[in-house]
């Protein structure tokens, strides 16, 4: 996460935490990279992947568009996907990753989302510049995770009418459409 990403209320990085357990969040430094991240990064158990448009890869960075399932390596040990999320603006997350080099080495997980950003909250300039549960949910689409995925995007739907609905003049009439996202929500757990 960029240093005060954790503090607006716009974050939609947050969202990811909620419904999947094994996530960790640390906050980026340029000049000091954090040692516990380091560890994750080359934990034998996972795969990593930087999740960011191809347009920025490094010259010689491997980009991948799928995720393979789980199974054996070639040591034999089952490796589980680990996503890579920058959290903060579009100008932050590219600034984070151009003064990265430990995130150079990871493949990177690049997609075209087949609509446009649904994030209403901060609109980035171009298309494929969405919100990191967006992102997130893309991700867990990829790896197979479809459940997840869907579960994901409907928490980021409630997530992002609701800070509408409570910056509108309306906020005390018709919650209809908060409703319906409510209970979709919940729906979507249920699966």
């Amino acid at each position: 996460m960029y240093d005060d990403e954790v503090l607006k209320p716009s974050n939609s990085g947050r969202l990811i935490a909620d419904l999947v357990p094994d996530t960790h969040a640390y906050i980026w430094s340029r000049t000091q990279v954090n040692r516990k991240l380091l560890a994750l990064l080359n934990d034998p158990q996972y795969q990593a992947y930087l999740v960011f448009p191809s347009e920025y890869a490094q010259p010689g960075q491997t980009v991948v568009e799928k995720v393979e399932p789980i199974g054996p390596c070639s040591a034999g040990v089952n490796k589980r996907p680990l996503f890579v999320l920058l959290d903060g603006s579009w100008r932050e997350a590219i600034k984070m990753f151009n003064k990265s080099p430990y995130l150079h080495s990871l493949p990177m997980l690049s997609f075209t989302p087949e609509t446009a950003a649904k994030y209403g909250l901060r609109k980035g300039s171009r298309d494929f510049q969405l919100g990191t549960a967006e992102v997130a949910a893309l991700a867990l689409g990829v790896a197979g995770e479809a459940h997840n995925a869907a579960s994901l995007n409907a928490w980021f739907a409630l997530f992002i009418e609701s800070s509408m609905f409570s910056r509108s003049r309306k906020s005390t009439l018709d919650r209809t459409p908060l409703n319906q996202l409510t209970y979709a929500f919940h729906q979507s757990l249920h699966k």
